[in-house]
């Protein structure tokens, strides 16, 4: 165990992220680690050399469960102690991951390289890995701040009867004004006065202009 423990605070430090690899207390590493070998499909495969840990993974055998009948493993953490690299130390720890694998039945496996990684990163994808999901992270406290920030904002939207006022009035701002009333003749001004008798004489000229083009002369 003791092993263990180093390794995985060693692959805490590489990653860019420590943070999302383990925990950095020792005790506290230890007991997560004991309780992933306890839990049912948990499983801790170790890499040793002249007597000492120079590589593990951890996994675990997902499925069945209520929502699929399929069967994956989860290669939640694959590490190789840096004086150990390319000598085989991965692909070995990895031939064990595929028997287990195929001893329970799983038709897929899972890996999550650790984050910022880069060498594991090719290292999976020259095994054949591909893409298969994004993951997004955020904390509780601003995922609790956000949600109740969106919930103050939805209850001070308007509800149906509101929106049907404001889609109202807004039709009502943008209506036509209606026509003026014609003025009076004591309402016009001087200057207003020419202006309306030339409307006047155009208005009679049309008329004039329509009924002569609709009668019908009979010969």
């Amino acid at each position: 165990m003791d092993g263990l423990v180093r390794l995985c605070l060693a692959a805490r430090e590489e990653s860019s992220v420590g943070s999302q690899v383990c925990s950095p207390e020792p005790a506290t590493l230890a007991q997560q680690l004991g309780a992933l070998t306890a839990a049912p499909g948990g499983t801790v495969l170790v890499a040793r050399s002249e007597g000492a840990v120079v590589g593990l993974l951890l996994g675990r055998v997902l499925g069945p469960n209520p929502f699929t009948d399929d069967v994956s493993l989860a290669v939640e953490l694959l590490y190789v102690a840096s004086g150990q690299r390319r000598r085989g130390v991965g692909h070995a720890l990895m031939v064990g991951a595929a028997d287990l694998a195929a001893a329970a039945g799983a038709e897929h496996v899972y890996a999550a390289p650790i984050p910022g990684a880069r060498g594991m990163q090719r290292f999976f994808v020259q095994l054949g890995f591909a893409p298969a999901a994004a993951h997004r992270m955020t904390s509780t406290s601003a995922l609790q701040r956000r949600l109740a920030a969106d919930g103050a904002a939805a209850s001070r939207r308007p509800g149906p009867r509101g929106i049907e006022d404001l889609i109202a009035r807004r039709r009502q701002s943008r209506a036509v004004p209606s026509a003026a009333p014609l003025a009076h003749a004591s309402d016009v001004s001087p200057l207003q006065a020419p202006r309306l008798s030339i409307s006047k004489h155009v208005r009679r000229a049309v008329q004039t202009r329509f009924d002569a083009e609709s009668s019908t002369t009979i010969s």
